[in-house]
């Protein structure tokens, strides 16, 4: 059940000494979600096609080594956007309220807001669940997707959204492509004080549903899997195993043959997100702000196709880990740059701070970047730290990554022998101060965990059943999908309406949800001139009825 939380934000001493200049520099701020390394300006993988995220990265500095703060949407999003790593808020995982654990943490968002900028945001910044709009001036919510008929696509049983294949839709339908038209749309306009305009691109996330052109580009037969090693979890620790799930989705992939259907459709999702980041370039390089802009481009955290037999994100390995991050800063980065040092998304917050000239609240525990941007080989002492649940870190320098398990077990990798991390060295003798080094980086503050999300559907509730009737022009409609979203993108309840237009929503996905949501009405049966309806999303309210919904329409 979603809750609503009231705070306020007190001022603080840092508020009162902003300047206002109206020669501030404007920031453009890209969040794309679940890309990993594969970008083919990190080499990830041989076959990715990401050439505008090329073309940004040789713009400015590329960061080689850069690390996320958790392996999670949420955690991860929450620390950049704060400043405040999991670690000291308790928020470790993606079902914990991140607001109410950081009650007077001000947000990147707000931070710029309250400097003077003009503060703009689409698509997906915050974790959906989660999403908070104070500090933004206008925000875009994220749209849903067209989907492909008869899921899953994959085949495999009870697979909710861990599915690819191509969806019969244009550029244009996607979400991703309308939040980057209504960000571009921003950068055609004359804007009055300085503006931060915050971008989220979803995909590459789950799941893999982009037009049938992408996949055409990376023909079946030609896949190029991850090399994997087969004994490669033997010598690590039962805490790592228990994260890695060999059972679990890397069993469900390699046992209905869909291994390399699964990196066909990764492979897709990232050329398509690549294709609206270049088209947002584009127009800022066309615009009046070409010349004052920062660019700042990210991922949130790391995926996993198979390697260790892990799918997904939530793990402390190299793949869940490693992020993209590229700046772009007129005046202080010089074309072609390409840094070494270990960072993590963590030290964007002051980054910006320092690049516009701001000074960010004392809470921020990142350290600015700006002397790499400045000179990428600049000494630089700090190795990256990320963190997956209370007391589960690894620290990662320029050839070493150290893990250690809550239960003390560890994992020590050697990435200059052995980039793959096929083989843990942690037990042999000869690392022993290459651990007590890395060791002594790992957090000594473990906050207890943030209160989790309580499911609305907990066990032994009878899930709701909820009907009503769609008619258009005072007849009903047949074979229509209805269903209702969350706030965080999931469906609620869906069903589809039968000869006399009735439909019967089954409660999905920890129960409906409260106050304003999403309702989507698609399907080839409605008359031409209704068609757009088809691809429409409404937000509504719930006006009255229990088990009967009626519906006051707010907004198109």
């Amino acid at each position: 059940m979603l809750r609503l939380f009231v705070f306020a934000i007190a001022l603080s001493p840092w508020l009162a000494s902003l300047a206002i200049a109206a020669d501030k520099p404007n920031v453009l701020f890209v969040a794309v979600d679940d890309l990993n390394d594969w970008v083919h300006c990190l080499g990830g993988h041989p076959q990715t096609r990401s050439p505008n995220v090329d073309a940004l990265a040789a713009k400015g500095v590329l960061f080689e080594r850069a690390y996320c703060s958790a392996p999670a949407c949420n955690p991860s999003r929450a620390s950049l956007l704060t400043g405040i790593p999991p670690s000291t808020s308790g928020v470790y995982h993606n079902d914990q309220p991140w607001r109410p654990a950081l009650p007077d943490a001000v947000t990147l968002p707000q931070f710029f807001q309250a400097s003077g900028y003009e503060v703009i945001g689409c698509g997906k910044l915050f974790h959906g669940s989660y999403r908070e709009e104070t500090g933004f001036d206008q925000y875009r919510k994220q749209m849903g997707d067209p989907k492909p008929k008869n899921l899953p696509l994959n085949g495999i049983p009870k697979t909710s959204h861990f599915d690819w294949g191509p969806v019969n839709a244009q550029d244009a339908e996607m979400s991703d492509y309308q939040m980057v038209d209504f960000a571009i749309k921003q950068l055609q306009q004359k804007h009055d004080k300085p503006l931060f305009l915050a971008c989220g691109i979803y995909r590459p996330h789950l799941p893999w549903y982009v037009p049938q052109e992408y996949f055409d580009h990376f023909p079946l037969d030609q896949i190029q899997l991850p090399e994997i090693k087969e004994d490669d979890l033997a010598d690590v620790p039962q805490a790592g195993v228990k994260i890695a799930r060999p059972d679990g989705d890397h069993r469900k992939v390699t046992s209905t043959d869909n291994y390399a259907k699964a990196v066909q459709g990764y492979l897709a999702s990232i050329e398509f997100a690549d294709a609206q980041i270049g088209r947002l370039i584009a127009a800022l390089e066309a615009s009046e702000y070409a010349d004052n802009t920062i660019i700042v481009l990210w991922g949130d955290h790391g995926w996993h196709l198979g390697e260790k037999q892990h799918w997904r994100k939530f793990a402390l390995w190299e793949e869940a880990t490693r992020v993209p991050l590229l700046v772009v800063a007129p005046g202080v980065t010089q074309p072609q740059q390409r840094c070494g040092r270990t960072v993590t998304l963590l030290d964007i917050y002051p980054t910006l701070a320092e690049l516009c000239g701001l000074t960010p609240p004392a809470a921020v525990e990142g350290k600015s970047l700006v002397p790499l941007l400045s000179d990428p080989a600049a000494a630089w002492d700090r190795p990256a730290v990320t963190t997956h649940g209370r007391n589960n870190h690894a620290v990662r320098d320029e050839r070493w990554r150290y893990i250690r398990y809550a239960d003390g077990s560890e994992e020590l990798y050697d990435h200059l022998e052995d980039p793959q991390e096929w083989t843990n060295v942690a037990d042999q003798p000869e690392n022993a101060a290459v651990k007590k080094r890395l060791a002594q980086w790992a957090p000594t503050t473990n906050a207890e965990d943030a209160e989790r999300e309580k499911s609305a559907t907990a066990k032994g509730r009878k899930p709701i059943t909820i009907e009503g009737t769609v008619i258009v022009n005072g007849a009903p409609v047949a074979g229509l999908e209805v269903a209702i979203y969350g706030r965080g993108g999931k469906v609620k309840a869906r069903g589809v309406t039968d000869a006399k237009g009735k439909y019967v929503l089954q409660e999905e996905n920890g129960g409906l949800p409260e106050g304003e949501f999403r309702l989507t009405i698609r399907g080839g049966n409605l008359p031409p001139k209704y068609a757009e309806l088809s691809k429409s999303v409404l937000k509504v309210a719930v006006c009255r009825g229990a088990n009967w919904l009626d519906f006051q329409l707010l907004s198109q």
